[in-house]
């Protein structure tokens, strides 16, 4: 089926799964909607979100605690249309069907029809908020649109923490969202929120997101691997580079390569727009370094992009395992910050157990013993691959129609899955 004939008014499973977070809790709870829950989630993840939940219920808020407000990060809201009852709303993020149909391209800024956060992405997030309230929390899932401006973005979350009232506040951000939470206390009436525990934030800047605007990211080859329509190179230039969020999260200055210049780009392959240059430059301006309430949790051990050079027709990357697969640990506890480490991916920092519990311990007391307050790499192997090499991974399509429930989930589980490339030490050179 062409992107063309596909009518406006039809239903994926993807769109009829579009549940709240509260609800998903009382179906976990009750038992309710087992097989579609267990389907979307897959049984072993179901079954410990069973547990979670119920051990959520049994628990009683603490009203001495602040209620916390988890912000995901970019790719961590589901976006779509508004429809009108019975039908229920048209999500395109992340609906493999409408992707594998070419319909992606209406996340685009001129895809015509108004697109609208449609809750967060629960397989991320639920973990968190159901280990948060077990300890006597109450938890806000702030979802947003992340394609946009993040100082848009922040200008929604600020108006949500003063809607919320003067009460204790807390903020837990994974990844972009924590630019967008740092932006947002900066405005006025956000006093009243305390403490902001950032997870993976790239505070200055990721090399992520400029691949996501060469074509040459995983994210984006892998869902060009469902898109019958589109190459990674094509949805980079149609659609990611009129994103200014991944401007405002390109890379600080350094070592001479300023990447908001666009003379610094090859001119061979996707290009980014100056407009949007200009806006990352004011943003990135503009934003105040974190104060005394932020906290932040680098992952480490993880193959990263840690650097990048331009290389004739293309950007040549530097990998190495100071990261968490997808920001540098030098960008998510910079210097002077009051900064934690976990041996944890980018995509789990917001699932896993361990970081769960440091969580709890820096919101109730803004200390943990549960993570080293220092990290030094000592290994010094490392790897680089090209723009040109990245162009040729992932280029095979794929029907999710004929895949299997398990091979779905594992596509999903690893969208972000880096190349298979080995790190060695450079071999020292010898007069």
């Amino acid at each position: 089926m062409s992107r063309s004939s596909v009518p406006a008014d039809h239903v994926t499973p993807y769109d009829r799964f579009c549940w709240s977070d509260v609800d998903v809790e009382r179906m976990l709870v009750s038992g309710a909607q087992r097989q579609a829950l267990a389907a979307y989630f897959g049984e072993s993840e179901y079954r410990v979100l069973v547990r979670m939940a119920r051990a959520a219920q049994r628990a009683r808020t603490d009203a001495s605690l602040p209620h916390v407000f988890v912000i995901p990060g970019i790719l961590g809201s589901q976006l779509g249309r508004r429809r009108r009852a019975p039908l229920p709303d048209d999500v395109l993020w992340l609906d493999p069907l409408d992707i594998q149909s070419g319909r992606l391209t209406l996340l685009s800024a001129n895809g015509g029809t108004p697109v609208v956060p449609l809750g967060t992405m629960l397989y991320s997030h639920l973990r968190l908020k159901l280990h948060l309230r077990a300890r006597g929390f109450g938890v806000t899932l702030f979802d947003y649109d992340w394609r946009l401006d993040i100082a848009t973005s922040a200008a929604v979350l600020a108006d949500r923490l003063r809607a919320h009232g003067p009460g204790r506040v807390a903020i837990v951000a994974h990844s972009m969202g924590g630019l967008v939470s740092r932006a947002a206390l900066a405005l006025p009436g956000t006093g009243h929120v305390e403490r902001a525990v950032l997870l993976g934030t790239p505070n200055l800047g990721a090399f992520a997101p400029l691949q996501a605007l060469r074509g040459s990211y995983a994210v984006v080859r892998n869902i060009a691997r469902l898109d019958l329509w589109h190459t990674a190179e094509e949805l980079a230039a149609q659609i990611f580079s009129g994103f200014p969020s991944l401007y405002q999260m390109l890379p600080v200055p350094r070592d001479g390569v300023d990447l908001l210049d666009r003379t610094q780009w090859p001119r061979i392959g996707p290009a980014p727009r100056q407009d949007l240059l200009e806006l990352a430059r004011r943003f990135r301006a503009a934003l105040p370094p974190p104060d005394g309430r932020f906290t932040t949790i680098a992952g480490v051990g993880q193959k990263t992009v840690t650097a990048a050079a331009r290389r004739h027709a293309g950007f040549l990357y530097t990998i190495t395992r100071a990261g968490d697969g997808t920001v540098p640990a030098a960008s998510a506890a910079p210097p002077g910050a009051h900064s934690y480490y976990a041996p944890v991916a980018h995509s789990e920092l917001t699932r896993d157990g361990a970081v769960a519990a440091a969580v709890v311990d820096l919101l109730r007391t803004g200390a943990t013993r549960r993570l080293p307050h220092r990290w030094v790499s000592r290994s010094r192997a490392q790897a680089q691959i090209s723009d040109r090499r990245l162009y040729a991974l992932r280029t095979d399509k794929l029907d999710w129609t004929r895949m299997s429930a398990a091979d779905r989930k594992a596509f999903l589980e690893n969208l972000n899955e880096p190349p298979p490339l080995p790190l060695r030490v450079p071999r020292s050179r010898t007069r």
